[in-house]
């Protein structure tokens, strides 16, 4: 990962987009963005993962004992997203993109 122009192989499609569009746009070059970036899209990753297991299997599953129970992918979502959103914030993705010139960008 010397550059930011490819993303890491183990990505998924969306997340590899979203690493092409957010490099680009905020000029994310350095080995420190790169890899909170890298970082973030795992989790992402990870969370979607887990959102479609929830989604397939239901908000709770039943326990050995027939007992409902929350499904165990619930807090591997939540804190994956957890991750993903606090590596936007590191990376001050929470603003515009870069601009070539001041003001507010067209259309606003």
């Amino acid at each position: 990962m010397k550059n930011g122009k490819h993303a890491p192989a183990h990505l998924s499609d969306e997340a590899k987009r979203l690493w092409k569009t957010l490099t680009a746009e905020y000029n994310i070059t350095d080995s420190g963005g790169l890899s909170i970036l890298r970082a973030g899209l795992e989790a992402r990753d990870r969370a979607t993962g887990a959102r479609e297991a929830i989604d397939r299997d239901g908000l709770s599953i039943n326990d050995r004992w027939g007992v409902p129970r929350a499904h165990p992918l619930a807090s591997v979502e939540r804190d994956a997203q957890r991750i993903w959103l606090a590596a936007l914030k590191q990376l001050c993705l929470d603003i515009e993109p870069l601009r070539d010139r001041p003001g507010r960008p067209p259309g606003r």
